[in-house]
């Protein structure tokens, strides 16, 4: 959905109206989150500032199907985080189903060409680990004030850092906003208005709910989400292999995500 807008908006400028859309609107609705003023703005800038600035700066060097396999890496990333930081331990199926979805991720994005590009291969990873590592830090953060209330305030401390980047890397954003077709505007109110608010309040209630290393492996079906959309909305024509890999990811995350629970002794 993003893909086209970014004809007309830099990255920066993109991400940080997604996230200052939602903050306008909805910080007046949520209390002062007295206390966790640092570990918001901590999340903030990892999870989001910290994550953007890497993970589109390796892109700007790699080619795209080598992008999406490391970005993928964002899920094994938290997994050993969530292990370290949250004392969470993945059962071995759950192990197994990550390496089936993982050879999918590969299978979907072709073997990666990386020659003299090994820098943007270092920034694209660590781009990945800050995402995972925003993630696992805003676990805790879901369960004292609320998924809703916690996607509202890291976009107000989002919002505002991003589009001071753009400011700095871009220029005044005037001309970017007097250049914009309509469609343009319509993927910022897409992305403003109902991704950001909706899509990450999801997952911050998600993330609340269950442990991360059984949450994390469903990113890695945004490949296949993406590989829809791109032929519905763009008219994309992929090769036989992309569905083969689409396939092999739903497998393998669909073991991590269906497996029977005990059902505890009624006494």
């Amino acid at each position: 959905i993003a893909k086209p807008a970014m004809q007309y908006f830099p990255p920066y400028l993109l991400m940080g109206m997604r996230f200052t859309i939602p903050a306008l609107i909805l910080v007046w609705w949520f209390p002062l989150p007295k206390g966790l003023y640092f570990d918001l703005f901590k999340v903030s800038l990892i999870g989001s500032t910290l994550q953007y600035g890497l993970t589109y700066t390796g892109l700007n060097i790699i080619d795209a199907s080598s992008a999406v396999l490391f970005v993928m890496l964002e899920v094994p990333f938290g997994i050993i985080i969530a292990f370290f930081l949250l004392k969470e331990v993945p059962t071995i199926k759950n192990i197994v189903g990550l390496i089936i979805a993982f050879i999918g991720v590969f299978i979907l994005t072709g073997a990666p060409n990386l020659e003299g590009k090994y820098i943007g291969v270092l920034l694209t990873l660590s781009g990945a680990f800050t995402w995972a590592l925003g993630a696992v830090l805003a676990k805790p953060l879901s369960k004292k004030i609320g998924a809703f209330a916690l996607m509202t305030w890291l976009c107000v401390f989002s919002g505002p850092m991003l589009l001071f980047l753009s400011l700095v890397f871009d220029g005044n954003p005037i001309s970017y906003f007097i250049s914009a077709n309509l469609n343009s505007w319509l993927t910022v109110i897409f992305l403003g208005f109902f991704l950001q608010p909706v899509g990450y309040a999801a997952w911050y209630y998600v993330l609340k709910k269950y442990p991360i290393n059984k949450v994390m492996p469903v990113l890695l079906i945004l490949p296949v989400t993406g590989l829809i959309t791109s032929i519905l909305l763009l008219g994309e024509d992929p090769p036989k292999q992309v569905f083969l890999g689409g396939f092999v990811i739903i497998f393998g995350v669909g073991m991590i995500l269906f497996t029977r629970t005990k059902k505890k002794d009624r006494r």
